[in-house]
């Protein structure tokens, strides 16, 4: 029997639509390229976005088509997102950090009708025009007083919506339509395609905020620095209208005292990044002796947080929560808030709940499986490969079957390739990556443990730990590490500060002091890059033995 109930698709423009009519005073501030700084309210930005939706149309842009999209977090971007989706197309983010090779691939593959560009990105764009598909047509995101000099065929944004109707009759798209196309990126091959529908997209903005409780609050401020460019900015520009916050878009200035003095101006209250944005803001709160005005919540997600980030913070009244997830989990799979039986813990116990990747968001289902592909049981020990399975879980690869069968299995579950255990109250704990695990002795170093412990050193200020080739334990550890300071501690002086919590057998058998780390183009550290930049190293023991 079925119920007796209206069937409304979920759209994403319904999102927009309810922030203009029920948070009117809430809209987006937004650090342009311009060099200037934008306010909009949502009213404003849907008038703005149905007119881009008309000059869209007017483009010959249809269903399904898809829009790329090289930029930074602004309202002209935010205008894309639902503009583009509103009528049934796609927008297609793309990571200008990415090598100009996995661009045009992008390109290519996604088969881009047209590609909005940021004034920082059209000598980027000037670079590729001579292999950029001859049908793709250019549209520059800034007004005519600042169109830059350029061989580039391309059109004017402001000049586009200019003069287009303010209205639009959005059409009633089947909530399963596609409307957002993300790659993934630190993948060996080519970047393979996440594609998101209007349902997918909508439930993961109504999920995120009914867990991650300490960051949404109406009325508030919310500063997306992860990139939207980058799994749709973890989908804060959906989340933020939902819930009547006023984005805070910081545009191309991510460095520190840029990030201070913006969000000290504007009272950010929360702020979501990669843990390398927040050690460069951090460094800042330092030279300046305070926090900026406002701020109280921190979410990091990309990668692990050090625990000493996290005590810094949370010393200067920040709370800080991880979140954990992946391009192909819309991104977010959980949330690092705190629950009410650990609010009254002791401080270093409230510490070591922050440093796991936090309980699952409800619609994401765990599972761990051991090598052979049987359940494990969440023991909160026991560990294995981590699949996933959801509503905002891709169910196979953008046009690439070979992917999709690598990474599902049979009962229709996502392989993370992340290496984990989850505990009775679904709390994930993320051990390693499986390529980034050593294997020494037939027995497994998590390297994120190892790095956890060497940033605690107050003289290490970063480091990555890699697998090293052994002829007898098959690989060893190194460590590499940038200095906090002049002071660069000898590998023996890491030893005991590191001896309390690991075996002497997995401790790192050297250290190598760098400038700095690589970082993929989402902000991560490569440790892919520091394999092949080490590939040719030997180990001390192996030195002296030749």
């Amino acid at each position: 029997m079925q119920g007796k109930m209206m069937h409304r698709p979920l759209r994403i423009i319904d999102i927009l639509a309810f922030a203009a009519e029920v948070h009117a005073d809430a809209g987006i501030v937004s650090a342009r390229t311009e060099g200037d700084v934008h306010r909009a309210t949502y009213p404003q930005i849907m008038a703005r976005t149905a007119q881009l939706a008309n000059a869209l149309h007017g483009l010959g842009v249809g269903t399904g088509d898809r829009v790329a999209t090289l930029a930074w977090n602004g309202h002209r971007h935010f205008e894309l997102y639902f503009g583009v989706a509103g009528i049934g197309a796609v927008c297609h983010t793309i990571n200008p950090r990415l090598p100009a090779e996995q661009i045009l691939y992008i390109i290519d593959h996604a088969d881009d009708r047209l590609l909005f560009v940021d004034l920082t990105f059209v000598p980027l764009v000037e670079g590729l025009r001579d292999q950029l598909p001859a049908d793709l047509r250019l549209v520059i995101m800034t007004d005519r007083a600042h169109m830059p000099d350029t061989p580039l065929d391309a059109l004017c944004y402001e000049e586009l919506l200019a003069d287009q109707p303010a209205g639009i009759d959005w059409p009633e798209v089947p909530e399963d339509t596609a409307a957002g196309l993300c790659y993934t990126s630190g993948t060996t091959g080519h970047p393979k395609g996440a594609l998101y529908t209007h349902r997918s997209t909508v439930l993961h903005a109504l999920t995120v905020p009914l867990s991650q409780t300490t960051s949404f609050r109406a009325g508030r401020r919310i500063m997306p620095v992860v990139p939207m460019f980058h799994v749709n900015a973890w989908g804060l520009p959906y989340n933020a209208p939902l819930t009547g916050m006023t984005l805070v878009m910081p545009g191309p200035n991510l460095d520190g005292p840029g990030l201070f003095s913006l969000m000290d101006a504007e009272r950010v209250y929360s702020g979501w990044g990669v843990p390398t944005v927040w050690a460069g803001l951090l460094s800042e709160i330092e030279a300046q002796g305070r926090v900026p005005e406002g701020f109280a919540d921190l979410v990091v997600g990309g990668s692990a947080a050090p625990r000493a980030m996290i005590e810094a913070y949370e010393a200067r009244g920040v709370t800080v929560s991880q979140a954990w997830g992946m391009t192909e989990m819309s991104p977010i799979g959980t949330h690092g808030v705190l629950p009410p039986r650990m609010q009254d813990a002791p401080e270093q116990t409230r510490i070591d709940m922050k440093c796991n990747a936090g309980r699952r968001l409800f619609g994401v289902d765990f599972k761990i499986v051991d090598d052979d592909g049987r359940r494990q049981p969440h023991d909160g020990q026991t560990t294995g490969e981590l699949y996933v399975r959801g509503n905002t879980v891709i169910s196979e690869y953008f046009e690439n079957p070979g992917a999709t069968r690598a990474a599902m299995d049979g009962e229709g579950w996502f392989g993370t390739g992340d290496v984990a255990s989850v505990d009775p109250h679904g709390l994930l704990t993320i051990r390693d990556r499986a390529k980034d695990l050593v294997k020494s002795g037939g027995e497994w170093i998590s390297s994120i443990d190892l790095e956890n412990a060497a940033t605690s050193h107050p003289a290490i200020h970063a480091c990555a730990v890699i697998a090293i080739p052994h002829p007898k334990w098959d690989e060893r550890p190194v460590l590499v590490a940038v200095p906090a300071g002049e002071d660069r501690p000898a590998l023996e002086d890491l030893h005991a500060h590191m001896a309390p919590h690991f075996a002497k057998w997995q401790m790192p058998d050297d250290v190598i002091y760098v400038d700095d780390l690589p970082l993929t183009a989402t902000g991560k550290i490569s440790k892919l890059t520091l394999r092949e930049r080490f590939a040719d190293y030997v180990l001390p023991e192996l030195r002296e033995a030749t």
